[in-house]
């Protein structure tokens, strides 16, 4: 790859990621805020009834388009008219086939997991927002196609804010379980005449023979992941939530929105930026290694601190906050599903650098043994530990996709060690500093104290021993964005 072409991938990619992240700041905000009233103002049963329906309906949306959108993104050549438009018209042929039989069906499912007629409803507006998110996919693929990511994060921004605002609002007037309802709708209609206004395109149908064969078959690897995941995590999600009380499923879902929270931040942009980016550089062996070693440390820098604070002050924040102690019993769970976060938070990446590269094969070999392993572990876990179970084994399960290091290593010679063990020691010891002091804090002047300290720790460690690597990177950063135009 020319030097020219590496410039504008790596100033594009860095600008991306802080366009995503920085950007949407308020947004992220926001959506801690919302969940922070939702908890608040909800019971876990019905914070249990959002997670089954939430499942249901990440379920439903693996199959909404074969793979089709990553491959766009990836394909080397500009994609055509006609593949986008045959594309188009296979996603929405798939979006019928399941919105029509979910909805006939919905009382069944109601049934199988104790949902009120709330509950249904909730259902309903996901099968609604589904249709409609459908409709986004090809000018959204085609903005990330082009790293236009300061485009892609205004719909983003405007889906959010509404989101988050009406699950405030809604929650705070005690709309309990509809205010999913109303939230979800508001969301879906405010994003598609946004996405198609930024980046429109000739929307039409088309079913070529050649081209089907041609997309189905270079997509399905992408989709063989997404199907495996969706055994791996969602339908098990679904299973569990079969087998436990409401309740019960209310602690895992608080469990895993607060822990999953810093790859919600921060993870599912910097995804965004990479795979495309990856793909980019996928020719050059030499420039792949820099993006990768970077991006790690930029999110260990980021995650790790936050995965050791949500476990250490949990505990004093459900003491301290009025009527939050309803949360307590979520407390292991929290802990096991923040360590999954960790070390997703760097083996994610590397999954995403393979698929990228098109080695996708090789993922789809390593998702087979995580979603034998995750099924076999939360069975049986949930036999010996209850709804613990469920968390402690995603964790083992997180740990062990370390083990997709070697085939990542033997396509690129990066060092996974370094970018990240400096951030790992600083949050380690902050955690400890915390948990140590932790039966002292009895009030909230004590316990900004001790987060004030806690991050002074931290960057006070980082700062002893990764001050080059921090100047290294700050000043990489800052040359990208002020040659940007």
């Amino acid at each position: 790859m020319e030097d020219t072409d590496l410039q504008v991938v790596a100033k594009k990619s860095v600008q991306g990621m802080f366009a995503l992240v920085s950007r949407s700041f308020l947004v992220q905000i926001l959506a801690i805020v919302s969940n922070f009233v939702l908890t608040l103002y909800l019971d876990p049963s019905m914070f249990g009834v959002f997670f089954v329906v939430s499942a249901i309906n990440v379920f439903l949306a693996y199959f909404q388009d074969i793979g089709l959108a990553a491959l766009i993104i990836q394909k080397k050549a500009e994609p055509t008219l006609e593949e986008l438009r045959t594309t188009f018209t296979i996603q929405q042929i798939l979006v019928l086939l399941i919105v029509i039989p979910t909805y006939v069906f919905s009382e069944q499912i109601a049934n199988t997991f104790n949902l009120s007629q709330d509950g249904i409803y909730v259902l309903y507006a996901y099968l609604a927002s589904f249709v409609l998110s459908s409709l986004k996919t090809i000018p959204t693929a085609l903005l990330e196609r082009k790293l236009d990511f300061h485009k892609l994060v205004i719909p983003q921004i405007a889906e959010s804010l509404v989101y988050s605002i009406a699950l405030i609002v809604f929650a705070i007037m005690g709309y309990g379980v509809t205010t999913f309802t109303i939230a979800i709708l508001l969301r879906s209609i405010i994003g598609l005449p946004l996405i198609y206004w930024i980046q429109p395109w000739d929307v039409g149908f088309a079913l070529k023979r050649k081209l089907i064969k041609d997309l189905v078959s270079k997509g399905s690897p992408f989709q063989g992941n997404s199907i495996l995941a969706l055994i791996k995590d969602d339908l098990l999600n679904l299973y569990v939530a079969s087998l436990l009380p409401l309740t019960q499923v209310g602690y895992i879902g608080f469990a895993q929105k607060w822990a999953f929270m810093p790859l919600r931040l921060v993870m599912d942009n910097v995804i965004k930026v990479t795979f495309p980016s990856y793909s980019r550089l996928q020719n050059d062996p030499g420039a792949l290694k820099i993006v990768i070693e970077k991006s790690l440390f930029l999110i260990s820098f980021i995650i790790f601190p936050i995965v050791a604070a949500i476990i250490t002050f949990s505990p004093s924040l459900i003491d301290l906050i009025p009527g939050y102690q309803k949360w307590e019993p979520a407390l292991i769970a929290l802990m096991f599903f923040s360590l999954n976060s960790l070390f997703a938070s760097i083996t994610v990446p590397l999954t995403n650098v393979l698929n990228a590269i098109g080695k996708v094969n090789i993922t789809l070999r390593y998702m087979v043994f995580w979603t034998i392993l995750s099924w076999v572990l939360t069975v049986l876990f949930i036999q010996n530990f209850g709804y613990n179970g469920v968390a402690a084994a995603s964790f083992v399960v997180a740990a062990s996709v370390l083990l997709i290091l070697y085939p990542v290593k033997k396509e690129v010679n990066f060092s996974f060690v370094r970018p990240i063990w400096k951030q790992l020691v600083a949050a380690i010891v902050m955690g400890l500093g915390v948990y140590a002091t932790q039966q002292f804090i009895t009030s909230w002047f004590l316990l900004i104290v001790q987060m004030v300290v806690a991050g002074t720790i931290y960057m006070g460690i980082l700062l002893a021993i990764a001050q080059k690597d921090l100047k290294k990177v700050t000043k990489y950063i800052v040359s990208i964005i002020k040659k940007t135009k």
